[in-house]
């Protein structure tokens, strides 16, 4: 080009620049072909066998309290109760005065309740949704309450600052002790089979009167006596009761014309005698081994 005279240079730019043209064009077009050819190539050569099967991945289960949670919503759910649930975090109205625990019980000493700032505390036990239930749904009322509860244990094979509940209550006019007895002896068997048996033994808490403990025969033996039930033949299943007059009063029900009945079991402790667990802590260490029997 710096050969070139001025009217010799437009035209020999032009040439050039078609020249760069048809070059780059020539140069697409081959990578065209090319990746057309490689792609025909690898779709030839490389085949892929739907038929064989994926490589495996374990899969996920329901914890055994979850299963046992589960089996006794069930049970309830069919006698016609509802499930209703509460904050963990409590007042200590809720989680004990209103349950006509007094103020100088055992139960509200610093080694068994995780107290909070402002007043707060972690509920001990799920009653307190009892109370919520009564101050706030139509009667008459037929819930369970199944949640996590708190309290300051050590931990060992039978204890743990964290485990599980279910409670229930009925508040209706005319209920009797026997109401109590039948609907817990119909959910023993439903739980541990057609021939389960109950037994109440007398008891005492301050939410309840009359209060009783109640047994179930032993699933394992049938009654025989065996280790599960330490050769007795039953198994401690439940705390159960008429609702206190005070705890119907204090939560806006009149006690002259209504009357009910409340239970508890602790759901790790029923786990564990279903799945023949003897170490809560395996509950709760996240062992795949463990859990994966489930």
């Amino acid at each position: 080009m710096g050969g070139l005279n001025e009217q010799e240079r437009p035209e020999a730019g032009k040439l050039a620049n078609d020249a760069r043209s048809l070059i780059e064009s020539a140069l697409t077009e081959a990578k065209t072909v090319l990746g057309q050819s490689e792609l025909t190539n690898r779709l030839l050569n490389e085949e892929i066998d739907v038929t064989i099967s994926a490589p495996s991945r374990p899969l996920g289960g329901r914890h055994p309290i979850t299963l046992v949670t589960d089996d006794l919503k069930d049970i309830f759910i069919g006698m016609g109760y509802e499930i209703m649930e509460g904050p963990d975090i409590e007042t200590d109205y809720y989680n004990f005065a209103a349950l006509n625990i007094p103020e100088n019980h055992p139960a509200k000493d610093e080694q068994d309740t995780f107290y909070l700032d402002g007043g707060f505390l972690l509920r001990t036990q799920t009653s307190p949704v009892q109370i919520r239930a009564m101050e706030t749904k139509p009667l008459p009322i037929r819930i369970i309450a199944p949640g996590r509860v708190y309290r300051a244990d050590q931990v060992d094979a039978t204890h743990s600052p964290v485990f599980h509940q279910l409670e229930g209550l009925v508040i209706d006019e005319d209920i009797t002790f026997g109401d109590l007895k039948g609907s817990l002896e119909t959910f023993a068997r439903e739980l541990f089979g057609k021939s389960a048996k109950a037994r109440f033994r007398p008891h005492h808490f301050p939410f309840t009167e009359p209060s009783a403990e109640m047994d179930a025969t032993c699933f394992a033996c049938g009654g025989e006596g065996c280790r599960v039930c330490k050769d007795s033949g039953w198994i401690e299943l439940l705390g159960c009761g008429m609702v206190h007059p005070k705890v119907l009063k204090t939560s806006g029900i009149d006690p002259e014309k209504y009357i009910g009945f409340a239970f508890g079991l602790g759901l790790d402790r029923i786990a564990m005698l279903k799945y023949g667990v003897s170490d809560l802590r395996l509950m709760y260490e996240n062992d795949v081994n463990f859990l994966k029997q489930f």
